[in-house]
Parts: C-alpha cells; structure tokens; sequence
C-alpha cells in the first residue's frame, strides 16, 4: 500500500508542480476518463461472462453437487457485479444531473453578471 501510494504521489507531482497552468491537469482527467470510458464496458463483459459462465455450470452438473454449488456462486457474484456497477452509474448520473454537471461533456453556458 505504501508503494502505492509512493507511485501515486510521484505521478502527480508534475500537475501540482505546475498548478498555474490547468491545461495539463484537464489533459489528463479527460485522459482518465477516456480510459475509464474504455475499461468500463470491458469490465460490465466480464461480469457478464461470469454470470453466464456460472449459468452453464450450474445447468450442465445434474450429477456433481460441488460443480452446482460453484455454479450457483458464480452466477450470485456476477450478479452482484453487475447491480453493484449499475447502481453506481446510475448514482453517479442521478447527483450530476442534481447538481448541474452536464455528462455528456458538453460545457454548460458559465453565469455572469449584468455589468460586469
């Protein structure tokens, strides 16, 4: 954990360094984001493939009770995957609409002030 922590630190030390200039820090949220954009329906397939994997051993072990049980806990866990991964987006959608945050990534029109 604490070499984590260490890699972490060190990789974002160049954006703190260069604070005054945010177009290097907003390069790089949007390239995480990108990457979780892409890591993300990967992920919801292989929950998938667990759900489905688990499925196909629970119906094809009519004679080992150990193959069933395996099965069945596969299919739970994929399950639970993919209401945990749902849930979660659709929080994080519900509180960004709540507060103004736009997720398609278009900017929203900034406020001013008459006079100004």
């Amino acid at each position: 954990m604490k070499k984590f922590a260490l890699l972490t630190a060190l990789a974002v030390a160049p954006s703190v360094a260069f604070a005054q200039n945010l177009g290097n820090l907003e390069t790089l949220l949007r390239s995480i984001g990108r990457l979780v954009g892409i890591a993300l329906p990967i992920v919801v397939a292989v929950a998938l493939l667990v759900f489905f994997w688990g499925l196909v051993r629970f119906i094809f072990s009519a004679s080992g009770e150990d193959a069933h049980k395996e099965g069945q806990r596969l299919m739970i866990w994929g399950l639970v995957a993919l209401f945990v991964m749902v849930a979660v987006w659709g929080l994080v959608r519900f509180i960004g609409n709540a507060i103004g945050v736009n997720p398609e990534g278009t900017p929203q029109a900034v406020p001013t002030v008459p006079g100004l």
